[in-house]
């Protein structure tokens, strides 16, 4: 048991014994291996202390080469737009009439294109090159110019407006091979003009150019027309009162539309759709400023006049808002401007319709003497005279009186207008024009009759002498409503008319009542034997007379005498009269109706008193009413 154990003993300690013997061997080769180690690390150090400043050099070397690539690209950059300068410069100098256009264009974009890049660069280097190219572009931008010019020039000559009015022909535009022109180079100077421009600028040189020239051919073109607007308004009478169309300012508004119409048609091929109001107005302006002056003058004129050539003042503001609405129709612009060259005239107009009230009223105040024969004053056909002249003049009417409201052109409301802010119903835009003329004329009317009356009382002696001065003015004014264009618009009047016409007949008839007074007695119904009147036996002169006591008969005698003398003075007073045919028909009526069923009773009951003599009875019934019937023609 000992010996087996002892050598399993000596077998384990043989085994450690060799593995102390491995383990030193490994502390030997350790040891070893940290030698080598600690050289390589000395050799290493060794190596990148030569190595590390050369990896130094190179990298530095490197970058060099990089910022020198690229200072060689950016002297590219900057030297391209200097090259390109060079290339375009030659084309631009020769400038487009030595060049095809459309190659001048082109080399006009390049410039214009290169220019761009360049501001976007923001190369301080650029700098010089941006001036550079600026003034090069502005220089062929500059030449173009002159060439727009001179195309607008080309067809800028004046025409003779007349030639195309009379013959109903359009007005002349430019060319088609001009526009295409025009709008090509316009659509390069706005884009050279939009690169080279330091500040924003609305109008470019070429819309500059063409408002310049178009419009001042569309001036000279009209000058003639605006002067013979003015000399036509020349008066060889100082009295005549304007009528309708002899003024130039019709012929005047047709070539302004002629023309307006045709420059709308040149306007719009050429610049682009949000230049053409500006464009279009600008062109027009200095013939719309040249138009507003004539006008002005108009206005003096008319102002000088007003009571003759108000007239005038309508007919313009029918002629130029009419202009202004067909313009606008057609163009959509210019509506406001031309509008507005009639606030001068339309306020003289609304004017005149109170200084005509005013005149109508003066005129007739002013009457020293009426005529003796009672016929009707100058007066009264004037003043119809002058509604029937308005009624030509409507439209522009009906505006200025919408403006003023109804009764605005009294002489308390004008006064007030022009002093304090209109009133409401100034502004009643849907109030019926015809009804307020109809209105104004009923004024006038009524202005013209109270003052006739009124002087009739004081100048003239006796009512019938009134009566029928009143009743042949009102004649006038009804026959001269009746035979025009105031008839449809007056019928409102009738009425008042109406009541005029029994005014003037009732102060005729007071003067008959003398002669009517006289066919009156009185009649006793309760004393006996004495008949009822209206009873069978009332028409029984001779019984009637028989029972009358002398004093009766006496009175009776004395009415039939007065009667006759009062009668025979009237018929005389009457046929000297001077009456209107109507008015002598329905006067002569009216006392008819009076005076025979009043005689006949009259005659029936007292004839007798003279029998048959004819000493106090001079008028049997028959021949009365032959008398009466007389007074009527």
């Amino acid at each position: 048991m000992v010996a087996p154990r002892k050598a399993a003993f000596a077998e384990e300690s043989a085994e450690v014994e060799v593995l102390f013997a491995n383990m030193e061997k490994l502390k030997n080769l350790t040891k070893k291996i940290q030698g080598s180690l600690n050289r390589l690390e000395t050799s290493g150090k060794s190596v990148q202390d030569a190595i590390g400043p050369i990896y130094g050099n190179t990298q530095r070397l490197q970058t060099m080469n990089s910022n020198v690539d690229r200072i060689i690209e950016a002297i590219d950059r900057v030297r391209e737009p200097l090259d390109q300068r060079n290339r375009e410069e030659r084309i631009i100098r020769m400038g487009p009439r030595k060049v095809p256009l459309q190659d001048y264009m082109a080399s006009l974009d390049r410039t214009t294109q290169a220019l761009g890049d360049l501001k976007r660069s923001n190369l301080r280097s650029n700098q010089q090159a941006v001036a550079e190219l600026s003034t090069l572009l502005k220089t062929g931008t500059k030449q173009l110019e002159d060439v727009f010019r001179e195309i607008l020039r080309e067809d800028a000559r004046p025409v003779e407006p007349l030639h195309y009015i009379t013959k109903q022909l359009p007005f002349p535009t430019l060319s088609e091979a001009s526009l295409s022109k025009l709008r090509l180079i316009h659509t390069h100077v706005s884009a050279s003009f939009t690169q080279t421009s330091q500040t924003d600028v609305r109008e470019g040189p070429t819309e500059k150019t063409y408002t310049e020239i178009r419009g001042d051919y569309i001036t000279t073109t009209l000058r003639n027309l605006a002067a013979a607007s003015v000399s036509t308004a020349r008066k060889t009478t100082a009295d005549a009162i304007y009528k309708q169309g002899t003024n130039g300012i019709g012929t005047y508004a047709q070539g302004m539309e002629g023309l307006y119409l045709a420059e709308y048609e040149n306007v719009c091929p050429i610049f682009a759709r949000d230049e053409w109001g500006a464009v279009y107005a600008s062109t027009c302006q200095s013939s719309l400023n040249e138009f507003s002056k004539t006008l002005r003058e108009l206005n003096t004129h008319i102002q000088k006049n007003l009571m003759t050539d108000c007239f005038l003042g309508y007919e313009i503001i029918e002629i130029v808002s009419n202009l202004s609405i067909r313009v606008e129709s057609r163009t959509g612009e210019l509506k406001r401007l031309i509008a507005d060259s009639l606030k001068p005239i339309r306020e003289t107009s609304k004017t005149s319709l109170t200084k005509l009230l005013e005149d109508t009223r003066t005129r007739a105040q002013a009457l020293i003497a009426l005529p003796i024969d009672g016929s009707s004053v100058p007066i009264t056909s004037d003043t119809v005279t002058r509604l029937q002249t308005m009624t030509a003049y409507l439209s522009s009417l009906s505006s200025i009186m919408t403006s003023l409201g109804d009764g605005g052109w009294s002489t308390s409301s004008a006064s007030n207008s022009f002093t304090s802010l209109p009133a409401l119903k100034s502004f009643d835009v849907g109030a019926d024009g015809r009804q307020l003329f109809a209105h104004y004329a009923a004024d006038m009317l009524d202005t013209l009759l109270s003052n006739l009356e009124t002087k009739s009382r004081m100048l003239l002696k006796g009512k019938n002498l009134q009566g029928v001065f009143i009743a042949n003015n009102i004649a006038v004014i009804d026959r001269m409503i009746r035979s025009s264009e105031l008839q449809p618009l007056l019928t409102s009047y009738a009425s008042r008319l109406e009541g005029w016409r029994k005014k003037g007949t009732a102060m005729y008839l007071e003067a008959w009542r003398e002669p009517s007074a006289h066919l009156l007695d009185v009649q006793y119904t309760n004393r006996s034997g004495r008949p009822h009147s209206g009873g069978a036996a009332s028409t029984d002169s001779t019984a009637i007379v028989k029972g009358l006591s002398s004093k009766d008969k006496d009175a009776i005698k004395e009415k039939f005498k007065n009667f006759n003398i009062s009668f025979d003075d009237l018929v005389t007073r009457h046929k000297g009269y001077k009456m209107e045919r109507e008015v002598r028909s329905q006067l002569g009526r009216e006392v008819q109706n009076i005076i025979e069923p009043l005689y006949g009773r009259f005659w029936d009951r007292y004839h007798e008193i003279d029998k048959g003599k004819g000493k106090y009875v001079k008028y049997d019934k028959s021949q009365l009413a032959s008398a009466l019937a007389g007074l009527g023609w």
